[in-house]
């Protein structure tokens, strides 16, 4: 956050529990290729996974990261809205932190 300081900030800072996160933790992921991968990736930034074929980039961008905040959003609609949807599997990770549904 840019002005954490601000009243803005501290009002933002007070609604969330005082827990903003600069950037999004990924502990632990064991996704296909991957193996133990921890990371930290800026949040509102464009970030670049680079490397070659089959080093799990989609492994980590689409199969952990995104499936995470897919996740996280169905678990936040209601009983009613998820019976309509298929259930969505929690990705081979220990933790991410920071994202949000």
């Amino acid at each position: 956050m840019a002005r954490a300081k601000a009243a803005s900030g501290k009002a933002l800072q007070a609604l969330n529990g005082g827990n903003i996160s600069d950037v999004i933790r990924v502990r632990g992921a064991r996704q296909h290729n991957l193996k133990d991968v921890d990371l930290a990736l800026p949040r509102n930034k464009l970030v670049v996974f680079t490397g070659v074929s089959g080093s799990g980039k989609s492994s980590l961008a689409f199969d952990t990261i995104f499936a995470e905040g897919q996740r996280r959003y169905v678990e936040s609609l209601s009983t009613y809205a998820r019976q309509f949807l298929g259930q969505v599997d929690k990705p081979d990770v220990d933790a991410i932190e920071g994202l949000s549904p």
